[in-house]
C-alpha cells in the first residue's frame, strides 16, 4: 500500500500563504488521482482540493477561489498551495488518494492560521 508524507505546514498569520507538500512511496501516476484533505480541530476530515466547480459541494465554500492542487509526476509529489488562509483553516492536512481516499493516512502536516 502506497505510504504518503506530507510537509510544510506551519504557523502562519491571516492572509498569509503555504505551501504543502505530499510525497508518495510509489509513482503518482500509477495511484490516480490524488486530493488533499484536512481535519480541523474537533471536526471530521473533508476534502478541500480538488474542488468541482459550479455548484458542487465536495469541498468548503471557503477554500474553493484559494486553495490550489498542483501534481507532479516526475517528483511524485502532489502540493497544496492555500492563499489568503484564514484562522479556520487551522487544522491537520493529509493527502490520500481522490475522489475516495484509499490510502493509508500519513501523519498529516499541521497549519496553524492566528488571528
Amino acid at each position: 500500500q502506497v505510504q504518503l508524507v506530507e510537509s510544510g505546514g506551519g504557523l502562519v498569520q491571516a492572509g498569509g500563504s503555504l505551501r504543502l507538500s505530499c510525497a508518495a512511496s510509489r509513482s503518482i501516476f500509477s495511484i490516480g488521482a490524488m486530493g488533499w484533505y484536512r481535519q480541523a480541530p474537533g471536526k471530521q476530515r473533508e476534502l478541500v482540493a480538488p474542488c468541482a466547480t459550479g455548484g458542487s459541494t465536495n469541498c468548503p465554500d471557503s477554500v474553493k477561489e484559494r486553495f490550489t492542487l498542483f501534481r507532479d509526476n516526475i517528483k511524485d509529489t502532489v502540493d497544496l498551495q492555500m492563499n489568503s488562509l484564514k484562522p479556520e483553516d487551522t487544522g491537520v492536512y493529509y493527502c490520500n488518494t481522490f475522489p475516495e481516499p484509499r490510502g493509508s493516512w500519513g501523519q498529516g502536516t499541521q497549519v496553524t492560521v492566528s488571528s
